[in-house]
């Protein structure tokens, strides 16, 4: 029932200092609250989204946050309903002590704005601890001589609340020799004393039973009580005395065990036995008890554990010298503490930002930092640095807050990275440092174009090369990284000699270049254009370069005849070599052409066949036909000269002519020769019908075949395929018109063709044959087609051209 009450009594004052703890003020930058201690976990201290002029709904958005440097945290921020929130119970006896007025001290960060507000928040009292007493029974011996009015001190009771909430009052149990005195110390401590009031008679009672309670001022009030039992015993009458009442010493905190602090003094009036004196800790706090010793008998205080300053400055005690005949009196120990520098300054980092991009402004915060020595005075004030090589500076932010901030302008392709070494260093003597490594990476940007490897690129390909063909690669580097450094290449322009511009393709991603279609060197020499490198940055860099692509010749046309040509003006076609020609005389020229270039293009001549071997001769390199002797009657009147025409490539290609020499001196001696080697008709008629006949069957089949072939490839090709259309024509072939010593005039119109194509060349040729009776001699004429049909297989069907003149 009492403990319901009490509950009740308790949850009354906490919502009474609920009310107290709205109040808050803000004076230069710090915001004050006052609660009281044992608030319920998740308890409202205040509304500090308010207090510091937020809306709660941003606080999240502001990065709003409570820095805690070590200490435990009492505290949370509600980022929902901005209000400043209990993590935990706090007991203000287990934090503050005896101290009168607790605070807790503790910092709020808002991120974005880069500013740290102070808050206090004071822990009232409220009577949550009862009183109590180190014993709960308490023996004293009186001597039956005890003088009325004598003093005798008693144990005080412990209450670690504070204020109106500690000890208040001490009563006694009634009885007729003893009274209660209540006495208040310098420090504000109330204590008892039992005061005799009626002399004590052994014989008479020779032990008093009395009960001392004490109270405290709370609501309600507690209290304890303690069972005193008085002996009264005979002659000692004079309680031992100190030489003073308080006792000061001030020792280093660094102090070894063992180390003597003090000697206290006391004496006793009384002889013998009663004036032996002993000393013991009267009053001393749990902490103080585990450091400090005292010698029961020489009053010497010293030390058993390890003195810091950090912990406590200041130990109080009290110290009860007490005789035989337990006559006491009791004096006050104050040991102050004096700070050494032993503690090295600590860096905590309360904000970091690892990665900062690296076009940054001067000024741009990378971190915050917060310096503590728990030392004092000049011990306790520390100094930071950084290497002075490095692209930042430490600048003070108020108290021990520091912000580390960027001083120049940042470039990740020149040092990514940056290891900075914060060193704090304290002004003690000898000053202590300590150091803090932090890594603050450089994010990049799109801040470098991509750089070829040369300025400028020279490739070749050989002419005829397949489709698809690779024939170089570029190589672009970008000193970015990641997607700012990805290129990527295109071809964005350029052309020579009408060369489209899609006959070649570039890989995007490796820089590759293909040949999209078969050059003929004879139709373009080179091909000029630009590349492309351009990064995956936002926005993207780019950087051009000029590529010069040279076709390389390949040995892919035959020589062409040019003369001796097919005739077209009506002439026999006839060459005259006269019967008195001397050795050497110059009979006509084999003038013929190469499309190809260099060694490719290099002619040379030979007679390859003659009917009359030995009788004329074939210059290597100028194709002139010269008699190599004289002629003589044996000589055939006609001579059929087969010249090959062979080019200097690898493999050689050649072609040949035909040359027909009639030795005489005139024409009319030409005529009349070939009227006397007439021969009769009739037989050779048949033959040459046979022949005409079966000759333009097969030409009729072979147009024919072409004629299909060519509507073929025009169906299949329609869509993807420039198609170029070609008439071939056959240039007037002239009939060669013999007549002769009969009258009878021979007309032969029977034609034979042959079609030659070279590999991956441009020209087609058609060769026409005409036969004649047999007096006639065999012609042939090469008809050459311009810009074929472009179709996208190579046909490869070689044949010489062959030009035969009769």
């Amino acid at each position: 029932m009492a403990d319901t009450q009490r509950f009740q009594v308790c949850k009354k004052r906490v919502q009474f200092y609920f009310i107290l703890a709205t109040f808050w003020e803000a004076v230069s930058g710090q915001i004050r609250y006052s609660i009281p201690e044992e608030m319920q976990k998740g308890s409202i201290v205040g509304n500090i989204a308010k207090d510091l002029g937020l809306d709660r709904m941003e606080l999240s958005d502001h990065s709003v946050r409570i820095v805690s440097t070590g200490r435990t945290p009492y505290f949370a921020l509600n980022l929902k309903s901005g209000h400043l929130i209990t993590t935990e119970r706090i007991d203000r006896e287990q934090i503050c002590g005896r101290i009168e007025k607790c605070l807790l001290i503790f910092e709020v960060l808002i991120e974005d704005e880069v500013k740290i507000f102070a808050v206090e928040v004071e822990i009232t009292d409220i009577n949550d601890n009862a009183p109590s007493f180190q014993a709960k029974e308490l023996d004293l011996k009186i001597s039956e001589i005890t003088a009325v009015g004598t003093r005798i001190s008693l144990q005080e009771a412990q209450d670690p609340d504070v204020g109106i909430n500690s000890i208040q009052s001490y009563q006694l149990s009634n009885n007729k020799h003893f009274s209660l005195d209540v006495q208040t110390g310098s420090d504000g401590v109330k204590y008892a004393e039992l005061v005799l009031e009626k002399s004590l008679d052994r014989e008479t009672q020779s032990v008093h039973k009395l009960t001392l309670t004490a109270a405290d001022g709370g609501d309600p009030v507690r209290s304890a009580t303690a069972q005193i039992r008085v002996v009264v015993v005979d002659a000692n009458d004079n309680a031992p005395l100190f030489s003073q009442p308080v006792y000061n010493v001030s020792v280093l905190e660094n102090a070894p065990r063992g180390s003597l602090i003090i000697t206290i003094h006391a004496t006793d009036r009384d002889e013998g036995q009663n004036s032996e004196v002993t000393f013991s800790f009267r009053k001393i706090t749990e902490k103080a008890s585990q450091i400090f010793q005292l010698h029961p008998r020489t009053g010497e205080i010293s030390t058993v554990g390890d003195l810091d300053y950090e912990e406590a400055s200041l130990y109080e005690m009290e110290v009860e010298a007490k005789d035989i005949g337990d006559l006491s009196a009791r004096c006050k120990v104050l040991i102050t503490l004096i700070d050494v520098n032993d503690n090295t300054p600590k860096i905590a980092m309360t904000s970091l930002f690892n990665s900062v991009s690296e076009n940054s402004p001067p000024g741009t915060v990378i971190s915050i930092l917060n310096l503590r020595d728990r030392d004092s005075g000049k011990n306790s004030e520390v100094t930071c640095s950084i290497p002075a090589n490095l692209p930042f500076r430490l600048q003070k932010s108020f108290g021990n807050y520091y912000s580390l901030v960027s001083d120049t302008s940042l470039d990740r392709e020149r040092v990514s990275n940056y290891s900075i070494t914060i060193t704090a260093t304290d002004r003690g003597t000898p000053p202590l440092s300590s150091a803090t490594n932090i890594l603050v990476q450089l994010s990049d940007i799109n801040d470098n174009a991509p750089i070829f490897n040369q300025t400028s690129y020279t490739l070749y390909i050989t002419e005829n090369n397949p489709r698809g063909a690779s024939f170089g690669s570029l190589k672009a580097n970008d000193s970015d990284l990641e997607e700012n450094a990805r290129v990527t290449y295109s071809i964005n322009e350029g052309h020579i000699n009408e060369a489209p511009l899609s006959s070649i393709s570039i890989n995007s991603e490796t820089g590759a270049l293909y040949a999209l279609r078969s050059f003929d060197y004879e139709q373009f020499r080179e091909i000029r254009f630009q590349v492309q490198a351009q990064d995956g940055g936002s926005p993207p860099l780019s950087s051009n370069v000029s590529v010069t692509l040279f076709i390389l010749d390949q040995n892919d046309n035959s020589p062409h005849i040019l003369h001796p040509s097919f005739p077209t003006d009506g002439s026999t076609g006839v060459e005259l070599a006269p019967r008195s020609s001397e050795p050497g005389y110059l009979v006509t020229k084999v003038v013929a052409v190469d499309a190809d270039s260099g060694q490719n293009a290099w002619l040379s001549y030979q007679l390859l066949k003659a009917t009359e071997p030995g009788l004329f001769s074939v210059g290597l390199h100028s194709g002139e036909i010269r008699t190599a002797r004289s002629f003589v009657d044996k000589d055939a009147l006609k001579q059929s000269l087969v010249v090959l025409v062979k080019d200097n490539g690898q493999p050689p290609l050649s072609a040949t002519a035909t040359v027909t020499v009639v030795v005489a001196d005139s024409i009319p001696e030409i005529l009349s020769d070939l009227s006397s080697l007439s021969a009769p008709a009739d037989p050779q008629s048949s033959l040459t019908l046979y022949l005409v006949i079966a000759v333009a069957s097969v030409s009729c089949l072979f147009f024919t075949f072409i004629l299909v072939l060519l509507v073929l490839r025009l169906r299949r090709w329609r869509n993807s395929q420039l198609f170029d259309s070609s008439n071939v024509t056959f240039s007037g072939v002239p009939v060669s018109q013999f007549v002769g010593i009969d009258g009878v005039r021979a007309f032969l119109h029977s034609y034979s063709h042959e079609g030659s194509l070279t590999t991956d060349s441009r020209k087609s040729q058609f060769n026409f044959f005409k036969s004649n009776y047999a007096n006639t001699v065999t012609s042939q004429q090469t008809c050459v087609i311009k810009d074929p049909i472009l179709v996208t297989e190579d046909l490869n069907i070689s044949n010489g051209d062959q030009t035969s003149i009769q």
